[in-house]
């Protein structure tokens, strides 16, 4: 009976202080992406980039609109800092007060730093919309707990933001509606952007932000068929990839210097699953260049890696699916997520830097 009351007691004190619930969680995360990272946002939205259908999240008991057998990056760090605890999508309509003091994912199927970014999908909530999003949240929070107690709520916050393939897979690579422009031209402007992106979300509190750069888009399923560079990644597309992230790095060190009282960290997300596609049988893996989720038939047709259909119903799923790098043409297993994960969560400066997520979540 004594530790019942003592425990009403405390429980009252972590709802006063305004950020109990997130502190009794674990590490309260807000995530901005794309579909790398996406929960199911985009199952409340107009849109054909979704994955709340089997055979995604055959591994995570059913469809829930992660792009992926199971689990995301985030998904995963979650269990490893908050106790097993599932970032939300911004979209559903229960994730609410005092929910979301344990954190909020904004990411987004087909979502880019440019706004034009993956129109050929229909909808999607780019990065833009993604901090608008935030905003609300922000304000909901503000407004329940004063402007004091929700900025120290926010100081011990992460802030997760891994984006830009969209903008080369569906943008710059696929020029449906603009006449393309010369690659300098196009990274800068992507840069230009993220970097009002990021000062933003700053303006707006966050203090602890993790920015990962863009993987080797030219590695997966998707590119390997479009650019028929079968059992090789299609170089022109990692060029791209890699012009951008030495432009993120100078980004990244530009606003260390600016922003005041943060925590910036650049995290080479390249270099590991690089590593991982390189060396995958070292990692356990069997199969580094082929979707699990694919239709079987004409390789000319669907692609010699299953790279040029999504994965839908009628696709046949590999039955050792932690043994394939990918689930389908564009993501991750949650294997090679997993130690992706891992990677970010404990790896040395060479990966994440100055610090990795284990020690900026400490501080």
């Amino acid at each position: 009976m004594c530790i019942g009351v003592f425990s009403l007691l405390l429980l009252a004190v972590l709802m006063s202080s305004g950020i109990g619930l997130a502190a009794a969680a674990g590490l309260a995360t807000f995530v901005f992406g794309d579909s790398l990272l996406d929960p199911g946002n985009n199952n409340y939205i107009s849109t054909i980039s979704r994955a709340n259908y089997i055979p995604n999240g055959i591994d995570f008991g059913g469809p829930t609109g992660r792009f992926t057998n199971g689990r995301t990056i985030i998904d995963i760090l979650g269990e490893k800092l908050s106790g097993g605890f599932l970032t939300p999508p911004y979209m559903a309509p229960d994730t609410k007060w005092p929910g979301i003091l344990k954190g909020v994912n904004y990411a987004s199927g087909a979502a880019g730093i440019l706004n034009e970014t993956g129109r050929i999908f229909g909808g999607r909530i780019n990065m833009d919309a993604q901090i608008d999003n935030f905003a609300n949240t922000r304000h909901d929070i503000i407004s329940r707990i004063g402007p004091v107690k929700a900025q120290h709520f926010f100081n011990k916050a992460m802030f997760a933001v891994s984006i830009g393939s969209n903008d080369f897979l569906d943008n710059y690579l696929l020029p449906l509606f603009d006449e393309p422009k010369p690659p300098k031209v196009f990274i800068a402007s992507m840069i230009q952007r993220f970097k009002l992106q990021l000062t933003r979300l700053y303006n707006l509190g966050a203090r602890k932000i993790v920015v990962v750069n863009v993987g080797p888009i030219g590695c997966i399923p998707y590119q390997r068929d479009v650019m028929d560079s079968g059992d090789e990644c299609a170089s022109k597309s990692n060029e791209l990839a890699q012009s951008f992230n030495s432009k993120l790095r100078i980004l990244i060190r530009q606003l260390s210097r600016v922003f005041k009282g943060a925590h910036l960290i650049h995290a080479d997300a390249y270099s590991i699953v690089n590593d991982i596609i390189t060396n995958y049988t070292s990692y356990g893996f069997e199969n580094a260049s082929t979707a699990c989720c694919r239709l079987l038939g004409s390789r000319r047709v669907l692609g010699s890696q299953g790279g040029l259909i999504p994965c839908i119903p009628l696709s046949t799923v590999c039955q050792r699916r932690n043994k394939y790098v990918f689930w389908d043409p564009y993501h991750p297993s949650d294997a090679a997520n997993v130690i992706i994960a891992g990677r970010l969560l404990d790896g040395d400066r060479k990966i994440i830097r100055p610090m990795n997520i284990r020690h900026l979540a400490s501080i």
